[in-house]
């Protein structure tokens, strides 16, 4: 039997990073959706981040995008984070949307876009300085759209020498985390196209690279928790880009197009000692929150998240090896059935009330009349969304 004491004192630990491009106005490939009372500016974001904190106590850190978030002052708006109760979490770079980069940014056949992309990376390693952010996240759109466009061995020495560059910039607590995509924009080669190739980066760089797994990142039929299971084995797992996928790269709520995939990954993650705070793993969500309200979104994602930990902690796992020791099929199965089926809403909602939250976070949100004051405030100026 699980320790329900145990469980919740595993998911008080829980930390679920948000990302600061989900409060602003986003959309789909035809149409970029307004609403009202979208940041501003980085500091309107990071304190409608906060909200999600507030309400959920599992989101105490928020990740930036540079140039997305450019201030002139990083320093300072660490210390608004804090202020807010929350702090900066993962920089992530943008070399995917100047024009310079039609080609490629750190793999560009042109050395003097591949060290204007460098440079931008560098630089957002002394955001990292300036905020005392940890960690580094890396996703390049680089490829190429027709055979023989580009040297494919020639681009992966190209994007070696620049991952190298970086890693030799950080300081020794601090780390890249190397994302990957199947495709898009890149659609003959993508330069980092699948985990193997993240890995095998990684591998080289040493200690201080890790692997990210974005959930909407993989072909169909991936099995994502394999792969979240053989890099935590190797000590290779850095962190998740959580979202929730139908067919491609879709940036849904985590959670909404496969709950029980969500559940097999977390199952892994505890199972290999990944969950641990130790660990040093990053869970952050990566989403775009089309059509539905911003804020609200966020928190019924780090909801989905949490109801799927809390239930991946609640495995059985003596009966579970006891299983899988008999060569019992059905049994092993069974017990991972029976965590997954367990309705875990009560046990959040005591967990919440004895942390002194609301025990339904989004119905707390919604009597707040937060949206409702933001959209009164937040009149004039230039909405974020993509691009800005």
């Amino acid at each position: 039997m699980t320790d329900l004491g145990a469980v919740k004192s595993a998911l008080r630990q829980q930390a679920i990073e948000l990302p600061s491009w989900a409060f602003g106005n986003s959309g789909t490939r035809f149409k970029v959706f307004a609403q009202k009372g979208v940041p501003r500016t980085p500091q309107e974001k990071i304190a409608d981040a906060a909200q999600v904190h507030a309400y959920t106590g599992i989101a105490p850190s928020v990740a930036l995008h540079i140039p997305w978030d450019a201030v002139d002052d990083y320093a300072a708006l660490a210390a608004y984070a804090a202020e807010q109760g929350v702090r900066v979490g993962t920089i992530n770079a943008n070399v995917f949307q100047d024009d310079d980069f039609r080609l490629g940014s750190v793999t560009n056949p042109d050395p003097a876009v591949r060290r204007k992309a460098l440079d931008h990376l560098l630089a957002c390693v002394d955001v990292m300085d300036a905020t005392g952010s940890r960690d580094l996240k890396l996703w390049f759109a680089d490829g190429t759209n027709y055979p023989g466009q580009d040297d494919i061995r020639a681009r992966q020495d190209r994007l070696a020498e620049a991952l190298v560059a970086v890693r030799d910039r950080l300081a020794p607590h601090q780390r890249i985390l190397l994302e990957y995509k199947l495709f898009e924009p890149a659609f003959y080669t993508t330069d980092v196209p699948d985990w193997g190739t993240a890995y095998a980066h990684c591998l080289k760089l040493g200690e201080q690279a890790q692997v990210v797994v974005d959930t909407g990142h993989h072909a169909p039929g991936t099995n994502i928790e394999f792969i979240v299971a053989f890099l935590l084995r190797e000590g290779k797992l850095g962190g998740f880009d959580f979202n929730s996928r139908f067919y491609a790269d879709d940036d849904l709520m985590v959670g909404a197009a496969d709950p029980f995939q969500l559940f097999r990954i977390m199952h892994e993650v505890v199972r290999g000692g990944g969950y641990d705070p130790a660990a040093g793993i990053a869970f952050m969500l990566d989403q775009c929150h089309n059509i539905e309200a911003k804020i609200p979104g966020q928190i019924r994602s780090v909801l989905n998240a949490q109801e799927a930990t809390a239930k991946a902690l609640l495995v059985d796992t003596d009966a579970l090896e006891a299983a899988q020791r008999a060569g019992d099929v059905l049994g092993a199965n069974a017990v991972l059935m029976d965590a997954y089926n367990t309705d875990v809403r009560p046990l959040l909602a005591e967990l919440r009330a004895e942390d002194g939250l609301d025990p339904d976070p989004m119905a707390a949100f919604a009597r707040s009349g937060y949206l409702e004051r933001i959209a009164a405030e937040r009149v004039g100026g230039q909405q974020a969304g993509w691009g800005a």
